[in-house]
């Protein structure tokens, strides 16, 4: 093994302490800063793709529910999946987001259970607000995968590559930086992807296709990156190689390739 490799920043998780026990963390600020961008981007392609009841006007609306099937989605998908033991002993522990522990596949999930509500409460039809939710959800993504890597948290496995680096909690060898392979792939790679296909083959009036694009390729993404990301201790690998988020993708990539191929027949239109 190699003793190349590059030094942890010394990132201070905390921007500023305000009162007490309150501060403003780089976790908390990459979902701010996810859904801004998510929520001005958006504002552009429905200018650009106006959409069945869904406007500018009540984007933020539609926004807020969001935000609410993010949040529990993905924390009660952290909880049940990864560390159902833990909270169970430290229960209050589950309401400390701020501290990381967010689940893409219960946030995913969360999300859909939201958009079904407005769109029951709305009469918007559901695919047309996640096909307009999956064009800026790498946005989203790319700043939650920067905080993983500030926080020191998801690495990947040991490793000799030259780009490989030390964290602080990852031991005394150097490891994959794994959170930036996934920022990388399932943000800017899967972005372009989906911009390509809204701008140029106007598929976002093919009502399921950008959903089904967008739970497809980051099914494949984090798949492939799973081989370079360490299980969580808790867990291990199943069948000696393979992870829990490689299992919860595989669903991900059937139900997003059927998606696509359903959308040509508009069936639920």
């Amino acid at each position: 093994m190699t003793t190349t490799y590059l030094s942890f920043p010394q990132f201070d998780p905390v921007i500023l302490h305000l009162v007490g026990p309150l501060a403003i963390r780089w976790y908390s600020l990459a979902y701010i800063m996810g859904v801004i961008f998510g929520w001005l981007y958006t504002r552009m392609i429905l200018k650009k793709y106006p959409q069945e009841g869904l406007t500018v006007n009540n984007l933020d609306e539609v926004v807020s529910y969001l935000i609410m099937g993010i949040i529990l989605g993905g924390r009660l998908g952290y909880v049940l999946c990864y560390k159902p033991l833990y909270f169970i002993h430290h229960p209050l522990d589950i309401l400390k987001v701020w501290e990381g522990g967010m689940s893409f596949h219960g946030g995913l999930v969360g999300s859909a259970l939201a958009f079904g509500l407005y769109a029951w409460r709305s009469h918007v039809p559901f695919f047309t607000l996640t096909d307009v939710a999956s064009t800026a959800a790498p946005i989203g993504i790319f700043f939650g995968r920067l905080a993983n890597f500030i926080n020191g948290e998801v690495f990947g496995r040991i490793t000799d590559v030259p780009w490989a680096v030390l964290f602080p909690t990852g031991g005394y060898l150097p490891r994959h930086p794994s959170q930036l392979y996934e920022a990388f792939l399932e943000g800017p790679v899967l972005f372009g992807l989906l911009l390509w296909v809204v701008l140029k083959r106007g598929k976002l009036y093919a009502r399921g296709f950008v959903s089904g694009l967008f739970i497809f390729g980051y099914g494949i993404a984090r798949f492939g990156v799973e081989f370079f990301r360490e299980a969580d201790e808790f867990l291990g690998y199943f069948l000696q190689h393979f992870t829990l988020g490689q299992f919860l993708s595989l669903p991900l990539m059937l139900y997003g390739a059927y998606l696509m191929w359903a959308s040509r027949t508009q069936k639920w239109a």
